[in-house]
């Protein structure tokens, strides 16, 4: 039974898809997960939907699923929560999970893909003379920055987080930030992912001062889907392959 997106990825990833009883409705990779019987959203789940599938095993992500979590446990299941926050974390998530499935070879093979292609592209990336300012938005009202995971991977991008000083804070909540620090701090671009909320550009660019950041006054304003930046597994390479690729844009139109 998998809780998220990225727990259900890693399962058919490391070939134990098959075993894979329920998903969460936002689990969309590979095509197969879409197969599997929904069981709830992201923090609101149906535990007699759960529990009547009769899992061996449930794997969940973060504190934000504790209460699920508490409750599975308190029913007799047996639960993986992990809480990755960086992207070697999401590497070693890679490797428990598939050390718990009988599947550590496949995850070996996963996470050894992975670290290839994101020395392929810090490596393309580093030989750039300049490297963008970006600001990534996980949250409008309020304004949140983005979580490490996402700090890192804009700079394996060849982007430098102007709010690289947050990454190691875990909770969104310390993360908030003020609007007028973003115009101070001028972006060359914006990213955004709001969490599952589509991402309102005008809005953005309405916003009172920022007529005269950077990003904005050259149109570099870009929704990144979430389901490739913030569902912390394999998916990420998708995140981090846009924003290298926005990043170059950029460069090329300096």
């Amino acid at each position: 039974m998998c809780l998220t997106a990225e727990t259900a990825e890693i399962a058919c990833l490391v070939g134990a898809g098959d075993r894979v009883v329920g998903v969460p409705g936002t689990a969309r990779r590979p095509p197969e997960a879409r197969e599997k019987a929904r069981v709830g959203g992201f923090t609101t789940f149906r535990l007699d939907r759960i529990l009547a599938l009769e899992p061996d095993l449930v794997l969940a992500f973060s504190d934000l699923q504790r209460d699920v979590v508490a409750e599975l446990i308190g029913a007799g299941a047996t639960v993986l929560c992990t809480n990755q926050r960086s992207v070697d974390d999401v590497l070693r998530t890679i490797l428990l999970i598939g050390g718990a499935l009988g599947r550590e070879d496949q995850a070996r093979a996963v996470v050894a893909d992975m670290r290839d292609e994101i020395t392929q592209v810090r490596e393309y990336s580093s030989i750039w003379p300049d490297r963008p300012r970006v600001y990534f938005e996980e949250w409008p009202e309020p304004m949140i920055a983005g979580i490490r995971w996402v700090s890192e991977l804009i700079e394996i991008a060849g982007g430098r987080d102007v709010f690289a000083e947050l990454r190691d804070k875990p909770s969104a909540r310390d993360r908030v930030i003020d609007a007028d620090e973003v115009v101070r701090r001028d972006p060359d671009i914006i990213l955004a992912s709001w969490c599952g909320k589509p991402v309102d550009v005008p809005a953005i660019v309405a916003r009172p001062g920022w007529a005269g950041i950077t990003a904005v006054d050259h149109g570099r304003i870009h929704e990144i889907d979430g389901g490739d930046i913030l569902s912390p597994g394999p998916s990420l390479m998708v995140g981090l392959r846009r924003i290298h690729e926005l990043i170059q844009t950029a460069q090329a139109s300096a």
